[in-house]
């Protein structure tokens, strides 16, 4: 997960293509353990990282 949140962090790369880079077997199986543990999806995570960085 640490992997995903960096990649999603860093870069414009399509969730899916994060998915894959982190070792999760699809984007489904990513969004279900970032809603566990940080109680948002990865898109909306991306978008609040962002916010709160510019």
């Amino acid at each position: 997960m640490e992997a995903a949140q960096i990649l999603l962090e860093s870069g414009t790369t399509p969730v899916e293509a994060v998915a894959a880079a982190a070792g999760f077997g699809s984007a489904e199986t990513m969004r279900r353990v970032f809603q566990q543990h940080l109680g948002v999806s990865p898109s909306t995570y991306r978008a609040r990282f962002r916010s709160a960085a510019g």
